[in-house]
């Protein structure tokens, strides 16, 4: 391996690290609390040095989200190719989303992030296009999906209250747990229950 590799390779890995740490601490503290010495500090870097990897905040959770749309981009195409009948591959898509609940619950977060009125205002333009395009994209397949299972002509709508449901669902859990509610009442049985009347009426809108 040569120099040039090596110290690519270890730049990466660098990055790598500092995604991780972020990850760890947006689920600890929220965003609020996730600065950019503290990601420093849980890498064991100055924050001079985090700096020569990515030049700000924005920047780090840009990496992430990019990541995160990668992610529902393959997991919906795998549900695409499925040969599975219209209601096993509905169950398909809500399991996805409970895969990536499971695997990476930062990126419910970082969606959340984007609701925000200054979310990314540290970012250029073309990033922002680009993160347009791409989640547009796999907000395309899951309505492709959703039309192909339920046999409506436009799925937009029927995704965005699959989306909307689930994410408000892991907003409201954060809700009450934060105000120290008793009863949160937001298991994976309790999401079970939900999507089942979300999916019954999907269904119904084809009868």
């Amino acid at each position: 391996m040569g120099v040039q590799e090596r110290r690519e390779r270890e730049r990466e890995a660098r990055k790598g690290a500092v995604l991780d740490a972020t990850r760890a601490i947006l689920l600890e503290k929220g965003f609020r609390g996730t600065t950019t010495k503290g990601i420093a500090e849980r890498c064991e870097l100055s924050e001079a040095t985090l700096f020569f990897y990515f030049s700000n905040k924005d920047e780090i959770l840009v990496s992430l989200l990019f990541e995160s749309i990668e992610f529902w981009a393959v997991g919906l195409d795998k549900i695409a190719r499925s040969s599975a009948g219209a209601e096993k591959k509905l169950d398909q898509i809500w399991r996805f989303h409970e895969k990536v609940n499971d695997e990476h619950p930062e990126y419910y977060v970082l969606s959340a992030y984007l609701a925000q009125p200054n979310a990314l205002e540290g970012v250029s333009e073309e990033v922002k296009e680009r993160i347009v395009q791409h989640s547009g994209d796999n907000f395309q397949r899951l309505a492709g999906l959703l039309e192909e299972t339920t046999g409506q002509v436009d799925g937009r709508h029927m995704a965005d209250t699959m989306w909307a449901t689930f994410l408000g669902l892991m907003v409201l859990r954060e809700f009450r747990v934060n105000l120290g509610h008793g009863d949160v009442r937001n298991t994976r049985q309790d999401r079970i229950t939900a999507f089942d009347w979300l999916k019954d009426g999907f269904l119904k809108t084809n009868k």
